[in-house]
């Protein structure tokens, strides 16, 4: 029987300032991605976000972005290679000891935004993202897009990289996401995107923006919390996953 982990981006709360559908998101991923505080997320919506998480079985992942509150790390910024290994460190171990404060444990990384599209093409910066997560933890799993840099950093360095692909997102004819500044980049038609990741699971394919069928290696699915009805899309990909006989489960368990 065939399987996929469902991974979703939550936590990205802030004082005053609520996004994403996190409570509805978390009852229906298998992994968490946690924003560690800098791209989003502050410390009291960390250990909520992290309680929910344990509460509802769902394994848990540092989501490091740039310090870009008013970007929502989706900018690019340049970084020597040392500042991006210290940036992702330092919120992996924020958000590591969040969770051992709720005796739960990491089990993943997942960079976020400008980070994560940087790493995907950008040795340099995968592999200094790679060092992070070696040197703070060698058991984390590491989610990078299909393909990409970053999967191939995270093998050189001994770390098990899980490739990613998106339910929510276009993808260019190279395997790349659709940048969000373009037309249809976000997909929030629940037909749609439960089409799409039946068949990412099944076949290891999509259908690029230009028409061409890009194939993909897939161990997770990414569905966005900010992606609007993201607590509905989930639910209904689940069960569409479900319905085709696929396992939804973490990444490792059952293995």
């Amino acid at each position: 029987m065939q399987r996929i982990d469902l991974n979703g981006d939550v936590g990205e709360s802030f004082g005053a300032y609520t996004i994403g559908h996190d409570t509805a998101l978390l009852r229906h991923v298998t992994s968490a991605n946690v924003a560690c505080g800098l791209h989003g997320g502050d410390p009291s919506v960390m250990r909520q976000t992290v309680r929910l998480a344990v509460a509802g079985g769902v394994a848990l992942g540092a989501h490091p972005g740039f310090p870009d509150l008013q970007g929502f790390g989706r900018r690019e910024i340049t970084l020597s290679a040392q500042e991006v290994e210290d940036l992702v460190a330092y919120q992996i171990g924020a958000l590591a000891g969040v969770a051992a404060a709720e005796e739960a444990r990491l089990h993943h990384v997942k960079p976020h935004g400008a980070l994560y599209n940087m790493a995907a093409r950008d040795r340099g910066v995968a592999d200094a993202v790679a060092r992070a997560v070696v040197a703070v933890d060698a058991t984390l799993v590491l989610y990078g897009l299909s393909g990409s840099c970053l999967v191939e950093a995270g093998e050189a360095v001994g770390l098990r990289p899980a490739a990613e692909g998106f339910a929510d997102r276009a993808y260019e004819t190279d395997g790349s996401l659709v940048s969000r500044d373009q037309p249809g980049a976000v997909i929030d038609n629940p037909k749609t995107l439960v089409e799409r990741a039946v068949r990412l699971v099944q076949e290891g394919s999509v259908t690029a923006r230009g028409g061409d069928v890009v194939a993909l290696r897939r161990d997770t699915i990414c569905l966005h919390g900010d992606t609007p009805g993201a607590g509905q899309l989930a639910a209904q990909l689940r069960s569409g996953l479900e319905a085709a006989g696929i396992r939804v489960l973490p990444i490792g368990i059952g293995d």
